[in-house]
C-alpha cells in the first residue's frame, strides 16, 4: 500500500502526473475527476521543477479522501497511471478551518478559494431543474459523474448513460479518461447547448450499467 505508516487524513498527495499537461487543465481535471467522493476544498499543482507531476487534494471529510485513494489509485490520467497516498503534513485550508493557519502567501490562497467557489456556483448553475427529475439531490451533488437517478428511474437500462450535474468546467476528454476504463465504451457525447449534461454510448446495455 502506497499510503505506508502515514495516517488517514483529509488530503491526498497524487504523483506520476503527466507534466506536459498545463496547471490550470489539470487543476480542472482533478476538480471534475475528485469531486464526485466529496467537497473538494482545495487543490496544490506547481510547475516548478522539484514539483511537476504532483498535486494534492485537500478534501473536506477524510472519509472522501480515503475513498479517493482506494479507487483511483493507478486510475490512468491523461495516459499515466496515478500513484496516491495520504499527505504527509496538514494541508492550509485544513488547518485554517481548525484555526491553527499561519498565513502564507495570502492572497494566493484567497484566489485558490474563489476559483474553486466558482467552480462550485457553475456546477450548480448547470444543473437547471429539468422536468422535475432533479428532485432529491439528498447531498449527493458532488458526484459530479454520476448519472441522475431520475433518469435511471424513468428509463430502462439501454446501452446509453445520461449524465448530469456536470461541473461547468468539464469536457469530452475528461469524460473519455474516466469511462473508457469500461469494456464496450465506444464515445461521449455533450450537449454544447446545454451545459451540465452528457450522453455515453456503450456497445449494449449490460456494458453501461456496468459503469
Amino acid at each position: 500500500m502506497l499510503s505506508g505508516d502515514i495516517p488517514p487524513n483529509q488530503t491526498i498527495y497524487i504523483k506520476n502526473l503527466n507534466e506536459k499537461i498545463k496547471k490550470d487543465e489539470l487543476k480542472r481535471s482533478l476538480y471534475c475527476l475528485f469531486s464526485q467522493y466529496g467537497r473538494i476544498l482545495d487543490i496544490i499543482a506547481l510547475k516548478t521543477p522539484k514539483l511537476r507531476g504532483q498535486a494534492w487534494v485537500c478534501f473536506s471529510e477524510v472519509t472522501a479522501a480515503s475513498n479517493a485513494v482506494r479507487q483511483m489509485q493507478n486510475f490512468p490520467f491523461y495516459e499515466k497511471p496515478m500513484r496516491i497516498q495520504y499527505a504527509k503534513t496538514k494541508s492550509d485550508c485544513i488547518a485554517k478551518e481548525e484555526g491553527s493557519f499561519v498565513p502564507r502567501e495570502k492572497k494566493k490562497k484567497q484566489e485558490e478559494k474563489a476559483e474553486k467557489k466558482k467552480y462550485a456556483d457553475e456546477s450548480k448553475q448547470s444543473a437547471v431543474p429539468n422536468g422535475g427529475t432533479h428532485g432529491a439531490s439528498n447531498g449527493g451533488s458532488t458526484a459530479s459523474f454520476r448519472p441522475g437517478s431520475g433518469a435511471q428511474e424513468a428509463a430502462a437500462p439501454n446501452n446509453i448513460l445520461f449524465i448530469e450535474n456536470l461541473p461547468y468546467e468539464t469536457t469530452g476528454r475528461m469524460l473519455e479518461m474516466l469511462f473508457e476504463q469500461y469494456p464496450g465504451f465506444k464515445e461521449v457525447r455533450l450537449i454544447e447547448a446545454k451545459p451540465g449534461i452528457a450522453f455515453v454510448d456503450f456497445e449494449d446495455d449490460g456494458q453501461s450499467s456496468m459503469a
